[in-house]
């Protein structure tokens, strides 16, 4: 069974946009999503520097229209079994299995990430990865510190969020058996009671949705589990903005589901790196760019043939 995952914010580079909008029609749908929410989505993406697609309200709207376009050059969603995202990949996501509409999907996300950036605002905070130690250590440890265990992604990677003191003493205090503590490229301590205030907003927003009921198996970053309803995905995506990300949990949602393959949306890597480690032996494609969907064909013929 393929599987299908979008990323989530950190993901993004300079200039990572700049080779698929010259594929066919590309620049016109991401002139018309960013006429349709505000933002020049086009500019973010060719010619802004790191700090500015640091801001949480560039870069969510930024990483989901990448996503779409390099869904839509995938083909048909028939060859996947499941999907999943990544935190704000979780929207992109939601497209692919058929629960929300492009348009739909972007102006939730737009919303999304401007009542982020403004929580974030309140309190200066960020995020660190924790890489390597066991698990348990590494949570109790961040406890310790007062911070929140914000995603755990599996294959030895805990990401911490909090103050920007606490990131500090993280990384002057590092848990016990961990090998480094990385700075992340966000802007806020994302999915955790830091962000409560955007979920109000979230809720009033996701009331002018009609979503669909999921095409695909989609599993949930609350639990690992497979959401069956429109109106549940769209429950979990408004709640996920304070909630933890467990994506050591929808990995083990692909293996118990019995995964083949995985290929990761643009701009890939962060994920299928996880799954290297974590679903050792199963074969994954990271499309970077427009020339990696030549890889991405050939691992679906394989597995679907």
């Amino acid at each position: 069974m393929l599987v299908l995952v979008a990323p989530g914010q950190g993901a993004q580079t300079p200039g990572f946009l700049t080779p698929w909008l010259e594929l066919p029609g590309a620049a016109d749908r991401v002139a018309a999503w960013s006429d349709a929410i505000g933002l020049d989505l086009a500019h973010y993406g060719t010619n802004a520097d790191a700090d500015e697609i640091r801001d949480t309200a560039v870069a969510q709207p930024l990483l989901v229209a990448a996503g779409l376009l390099s869904a839509s050059a995938l083909g048909s969603p028939a060859v996947f079994g499941a999907v999943a995202g990544h935190s704000v990949g979780e929207i992109t996501a939601a497209v692919y299995a058929g629960v929300l509409s492009d348009a739909d999907a972007l102006s939730l996300v737009r919303t999304r990430g401007l009542a982020m950036a403004e929580a974030s605002a309140v309190t200066e905070t960020g995020m660190a990865a924790v890489l390597g130690g066991d698990r348990d250590a590494v949570v109790a440890h961040l406890e310790k510190l007062g911070l929140t265990p914000a995603n755990v992604n599996g294959a030895g990677q805990i990401v911490a969020a909090g103050t920007v003191e606490q990131i500090e003493a993280l990384q002057a205090d590092k848990p016990e058996g961990s090998m480094k503590v990385v700075a992340l490229k966000v802007a806020g301590a994302f999915h955790t009671h830091h962000m409560a205030p955007a979920v109000a907003t979230l809720e009033k927003a996701a009331e002018a949705l009609t979503p669909a009921d999921p095409s695909l198996k989609y599993v949930s970053n609350r639990d690992g589990l497979v959401v069956a309803t429109g109106a549940d995905v769209v429950a979990r995506l408004v709640g996920q903005v304070a909630n933890p990300v467990r994506w050591d949990l929808c990995m083990e949602t692909f293996a118990e589901l019995g995964v083949t393959g995985i290929i990761e949306l643009c701009p890939g890597g962060t994920l299928t790196g996880l799954a290297k480690r974590a679903l050792k032996g199963v074969p994954s494609v990271a499309l970077k760019t427009p020339d990696d969907l030549d890889k991405a064909a050939a691992l679906i013929a394989e597995l679907t043939a």
